[in-house]
């Protein structure tokens, strides 16, 4: 039993990365879910720390192109202009389904699951929706799975949506 006594927010916070996954996401959410306040989070990573980690990892030269002379000034960085439109696309799709929803971005500066996580603190979220790819076998040891780190890390529950393969109505 939790000692909080925080009042519920009633509200959602719904991982959209634009895969089919995400839309599906969404879909079952506004299928099951009660609450109609739905928050679209939509992690990315600015694109010069992009280039540095490959740079880092394959050896890459480090002339890096495209970087703002002010590295906190996010509005013509590609990754943030990418990241700000799937957004919006979730947040389009979310709002015909019918909750009253608005984007959120949040910038990515270890794995995209932490990014989710401490958004979900942030807007008090009371549930975390999150497509996976269902992985398994080899490709599951290979590639980290945002929605199993979300359900080892989260401190609010998370509804792990699996690829659907009818298209929900």
């Amino acid at each position: 039993m939790s000692n909080d006594t925080t009042p519920p927010t009633d509200s959602v916070l719904i991982a959209y990365d634009g895969s089919d996954q995400s839309k599906d996401a969404i879909r079952y959410a506004a299928k099951l879910l009660s609450t109609h306040r739905a928050y679209i989070v939509t992690a990315w990573e600015p694109i010069h720390r992009q280039a540095a980690r490959a740079a880092g990892v394959g050896g890459l030269a480090t002339g890096i192109q495209g970087i703002n002379d002010d590295p906190d000034d996010y509005r013509s960085d590609a990754a943030y202009i990418d990241a700000t439109e799937l957004s919006h696309e979730g947040v389009a799709l979310a709002a015909e389904l019918g909750f009253e929803t608005e984007p959120y971005l949040v910038e990515s500066s270890t794995a995209v699951w932490s990014a989710i996580v401490e958004a979900s603190h942030e807007l008090k979220v009371d549930l975390i929706v999150a497509g996976t790819r269902a992985l398994s076998g080899w490709q599951s040891l290979l590639h980290s799975s945002v929605a199993d780190n979300l359900v080892k890390h989260a401190d609010v529950p998370v509804l792990v949506v699996p690829p659907i393969n009818e298209p929900l109505q």
